[in-house]
């Protein structure tokens, strides 16, 4: 069996060491903050809890899989809990609409009922053209190793498949080509910043996120969807994984052009056989690596992808009950494409009149008591850089923050629901914090944008050029997310299986 030493305590860190370590490797996990979980994290004060990173839990088959292979099954170890509603959308023109957590007939019956005309007939539709997407690339593109655009070649044989997959389309080609309403193209939009991504120019293929959600359901993990970090990680160590947290690394070392170990910040060195980076992929080749012929021509590929969206953050603590919220709900603004510019601009500001997304959780374990509200806010934002990088801003100028933060709940009472008399005490994340809390270069959220037809086939493989050398997280295939990270934990440790046999 094999020394594994795994770069990054996230979700897909310790998805992956307990995936090998259950195979009988001898697994380190070395963490450079002072908790587990990466972005995916519930963050407690006074009796109020929030979900700071991942707010849904959807697909939750896949972390079934994990825990059934590694252990306990899932519900042994967490709460799940079904989400009911699960979604309440609110149009700049006054139009709202409440989703159920699953049932696309019943989502399209309520979209119906809410926007009237052909919008219920026209959602199925489109989720009927999703299922058909997620049968032809479920198997051979989210669950299955790729080796970049051999991979797409190899996928795009079929003329009827190339038809349904659409890659030349954008979610909002396919959105304005299906849908009469423009409150649909709207909605469909939103489904491109579960990438960090802009509708404009992500792939047509993103239809099947809102089709995975209403035919998998909506989920949420009792005490926080965060709460599975730390059982994550209790699983790992369960399985003999040794999990190290305060513990940096500053560079990974190779002999004879494989991979040998890493090295500390606190001076110690780690052999290993295999490393396994959770880290965002920039950071490792850019960083852990030193230059060769290899890493370079993976940094060229990155350098030329566009980085995804950002977000800024405040928690809330409210007194009082709000008429009509529910889990998840999301207030549109009038104009979604100037949201994208200012966004993905040369030199970007924060967003005007952003979209607003609230998580309100009827948990009893995430309040203090039926008289109060925990309020997670997340609005898309640009990245942040301190030096003037072109495509992102300085989220550490003085007073930003704040202010910021007054703007969006001034424009969410403009939008109807006024909270801001309630509020007990708020905190606020900005993308510069979160680069610094969870290693995210430029607090993006999803690593790379899905942008362009063949964006899935440029992100970085889980099994690199190096030997000996592997990715898992959200920067590296299948993508970012909880069910991408998981399914991507599942690739690298059956390639690491394959490897060893």
């Amino acid at each position: 069996m094999s020394r594994i030493v795994v770069i990054g305590a996230g979700v897909g860190g310790l998805a992956t060491a307990a995936r090998t370590a259950v195979k009988g490797h001898e697994v380190t996990v070395v963490e450079q903050g002072s908790r587990v979980g990466g972005k995916l994290h519930t963050y407690r004060r006074e009796g109020f809890a929030f979900d700071t990173g991942p707010s849904l839990f959807t697909l939750p088959a896949v972390y079934r899989d994990l825990f059934l292979k590694t252990g306990e099954p899932l519900e042994d170890c967490l709460d799940l809990q079904a989400v009911e509603p699960g979604f309440t959308y609110h149009w700049s023109d006054g139009t709202t609409a409440v989703l159920p957590g699953v049932g696309i007939g019943k989502a399209a019956e309520a979209l119906g009922d809410a926007l009237g005309g052909n919008a219920a007939h026209q959602w199925r539709s489109l989720m009927q053209r999703a299922s058909d997407m997620w049968a032809l690339t479920r198997a051979p593109v989210l669950q299955s190793p790729l080796e970049g655009l051999r991979s797409a070649a190899r996928l795009t044989r079929s003329v009827s498949d190339i038809r349904t997959i659409a890659p030349f389309t954008t979610l909002r080609g396919l959105g304005e080509r299906t849908f009469t309403d423009p409150r649909l193209v709207t909605l469909l939009d939103r489904y491109a910043t579960y990438t960090g991504s802009d509708p404009r120019r992500a792939p047509a293929a993103l239809a099947t996120v809102p089709f995975v959600e209403q035919t998998f359901g909506a989920w949420h993990i009792g005490g926080g969807v965060g709460t599975l970090a730390p059982v994550l990680a209790d699983r790992a160590r369960a399985r003999g994984v040794d999990i190290r947290l305060n513990s940096p690394v500053t560079s990974i070392a190779l002999r004879a052009g494989a991979v040998s170990g890493v090295a500390l910040a606190t001076g110690e060195f780690l052999d290993a056989d295999i490393v396994i980076s959770d880290a965002d992929a920039s950071v490792l080749y850019g960083s852990l690596l030193s230059s060769d012929s290899r890493t370079t021509k993976v940094l060229r590929t990155l350098r030329r992808s566009t980085p995804s969206l950002a977000g800024f953050v405040m928690l809330l603590a409210v007194s009082g009950k709000t008429p009509n919220i529910t889990h998840h709900n999301v207030w549109f603004p009038e104009n979604y494409d100037t949201e994208f510019d200012e966004i993905f601009a040369k030199h970007p500001h924060e967003v005007t009149d952003p979209t607003i997304y609230a998580c309100v959780p009827n948990d009893p374990a995430m309040r203090p008591d039926d008289e109060h509200e925990s309020w997670f806010i997340l609005v898309n934002a640009p990245r942040h850089s301190d030096d003037g990088t072109a495509g992102a801003m300085d989220w550490n100028t003085p007073g930003i923050s704040q202010a910021y933060g007054k703007r969006i709940l001034d424009l969410l009472a403009a939008r109807g629901t006024d909270i801001r008399s309630r509020v007990l005490w708020q905190e606020i994340s900005t993308p510069a914090d979160l680069e610094r809390d969870a290693g995210a270069p430029g607090g993006g959220i999803y690593g790379i944008a899905s942008h362009g037809p063949l964006s899935t086939f440029k992100r970085p493989t889980n099994q690199s050029p190096i030997p000996g050398l592997y990715l898992v997280g959200g920067s590296a295939h299948p993508g970012g997310g909880l069910p991408l990270v998981g399914m991507g934990a599942e690739i690298t440790a059956e390639l690491i299986g394959r490897a060893k046999k």
